[in-house]
C-alpha cells in the first residue's frame, strides 16, 4: 500500500445539481483526510472548477451515463455498445492512476463498478437514487451492478431499503450515510412582518419528476383563494427537456402569472435567493431518494412546503416548520401556502429553531467521517461495520489539506 492511498473517484456529470454537490463534498472529505484523489468525469462543466480549488487533477473519459429511455431494446444495444468502447479507456486510465478504492457516485455509471472488478481493485458505491414506483424489473436492472461493489453507501433509508428490495443480499453490504449539505455563511430569520406577497422559492431542476409545475398551479390556486403569494424558480433543464420548459412558460402566461413568477435559471450560488425569499417549496411528483434542496431550506431558517414521499419524508422529517404534502395535491399544496401566510409568526420562529437542529444533523463533518470510515476499511482491507474502530488509512499518513 502507498504512503497516500490513491482514490479514483468517478461521476456522471460536471453540473453544481444535488448529487453533484454531494460528489464535490465526498471529493473534498477524501482530500481532507490525506487521500490522493483523481476524479473522472465524462465531460466538463462548473463542477471541474470547483474540483480544481480542492487542487484535485479531473480526467475525462466519456462513459454511457444509464437513463430510463436507453433500456429499451435498441437503446440498450446502443449502451451496451457504447460501454464497449469505452472500457478500453477506462481500464487504461484506472491502470495508470492506479487506485487503491475506486469510488463510483450514482447508479447511473454502472461501468465502473464492472472495470473496477476487471482491475481487481475494491469498489465503493455511493447509491443517490430511489425508483421505487418503477417496474420492478427496471429496479433490478438499476440494482444488479451493485454485485459488484465491495460497499455501498446509500444517501437515506428508503433508497437502502429499497436495493435490499431488489437485492436482500445487498443489506449486509449497504451503509446509510445522509448527505452533508453545506449551509450559508450565516443564517437570518425570515422578514417581518410580512409585506406584499408571501415569496415561495423553487430551487431544483425544471421537470416534471420534480413537480416544478405543481408549484405553479399551486400559487395559482392560492391567489385565487386571495393569498399574495410570488414564486421564484431557479434552476435548469437536462438537454432535450426543452419542451417541458417551453410548456411551463406557456403554462405561466395561461394562468396570468407573468407578474408574480420569475424564472432565474441556474444559479451557482442560492444562498443570497433563500435570503431574500420566505419560504420553500418542494413539490417533487414523483420517488426521490432524498431532498437535498429540502434540507438547504432548512438550513437557511425557512419555513418548507414539501411532497409527503419517499427521501422527502426522511430529509424533512422531525422539523415544526415543514408541512409535508400529497404529491401532485394542488389544492394541498394552496392549503399548505395560505396556513404558513396566516400563522407566519409561528412557522417563522420554528424555523430558526429547525436550523439548528439540521446544522447538526447534516453536518459537513460528520458526513466525512462516515464516509471515510467507508473508505479506510477498504484500503485496509478491513471486514466494515464489525463495532471496531478502523484505524484511518488516511489519518495514519499525516497528509491533511485545509
Amino acid at each position: 500500500m502507498t504512503a497516500r492511498p490513491r482514490v479514483l473517484m468517478t461521476h456522471p456529470g460536471a453540473e453544481l445539481y444535488g448529487a453533484d454537490r454531494v460528489f464535490l463534498e465526498s471529493v473534498a472529505a477524501a482530500v481532507n483526510h490525506g487521500a490522493a484523489v483523481t476524479v473522472v468525469l465524462p465531460q466538463t462543466g462548473p463542477l471541474v472548477a470547483e474540483l480544481e480549488r480542492l487542487r484535485v487533477p479531473v480526467l475525462f473519459c466519456p462513459t454511457p451515463v444509464l437513463r430510463k429511455s436507453m433500456l429499451r431494446p435498441k437503446a440498450f444495444l446502443s449502451l451496451v455498445g457504447l460501454s464497449l468502447k469505452a472500457s478500453a479507456n477506462g481500464l487504461r486510465l484506472i491502470a495508470k492512476t492506479r487506485p487503491d478504492v475506486l469510488y463510483v457516485s450514482t447508479l447511473t455509471i454502472p461501468l465502473w463498478g464492472v472495470l473496477g472488478k476487471l482491475a481487481r481493485k475494491p469498489v465503493l458505491t455511493h447509491v443517490h437514487e430511489a425508483e421505487a414506483s418503477a417496474p420492478v424489473i427496471l429496479q433490478r436492472i438499476l440494482a444488479a451492478p451493485l454485485a459488484l461493489s465491495s460497499s455501498i453507501v446509500s444517501n437515506s433509508q428508503f433508497s437502502a431499503r429499497l436495493l435490499a428490495r431488489s437485492f436482500p443480499r445487498l443489506a449486509a453490504r449497504t451503509h446509510v450515510l445522509y448527505n452533508g449539505v453545506p449551509g450559508p455563511e450565516g443564517v437570518s430569520a425570515a422578514r417581518t412582518p410580512l409585506q406584499g406577497a408571501l415569496r415561495l422559492l423553487y430551487v431544483g431542476r425544471l421537470s416534471q419528476r420534480k413537480g416544478v409545475d405543481v408549484a405553479v398551479e399551486a400559487v395559482a390556486r392560492a391567489r385565487q383563494q386571495g393569498v399574495n403569494v410570488s414564486l421564484d424558480i431557479v434552476g435548469g433543464i437536462f438537454p432535450g427537456y426543452e419542451e417541458f420548459e417551453e410548456d411551463l412558460h406557456r403554462r405561466v402566461h395561461k394562468l396570468d402569472l407573468e407578474d408574480v413568477v420569475t424564472f432565474h435559471g441556474f444559479k451557482e450560488d442560492v444562498w443570497p435567493l433563500r435570503a431574500a425569499t420566505d419560504v420553500a417549496i418542494v413539490p417533487s411528483s414523483f420517488d426521490e431518494p432524498f431532498g437535498n434542496t429540502a434540507v438547504e431550506a432548512v438550513l437557511s431558517a425557512r419555513p418548507l412546503i414539501v411532497s409527503d414521499t419517499s427521501g422527502l419524508r426522511e430529509a424533512a422529517a422531525g422539523y415544526e416548520s415543514a408541512q409535508l404534502v400529497p404529491p401532485g395535491d394542488i389544492d394541498a399544496f394552496a392549503r399548505a401556502i395560505a396556513l404558513v401566510s396566516a400563522k407566519w409568526d409561528h412557522y417563522r420562529l420554528a424555523a430558526v429553531r429547525d436550523a439548528q437542529r439540521a446544522a447538526s444533523r447534516h453536518s459537513l463533518q460528520t458526513y466525512a467521517d462516515g464516509l471515510n470510515q467507508e473508505l479506510d476499511a477498504l484500503v485496509l482491507d478491513v471486514p466494515q461495520r464489525t463495532g471496531r474502530h478502523v484505524v484511518g488509512a488516511f489519518q495514519r499518513t499525516g497528509h491533511v489539506l485545509r
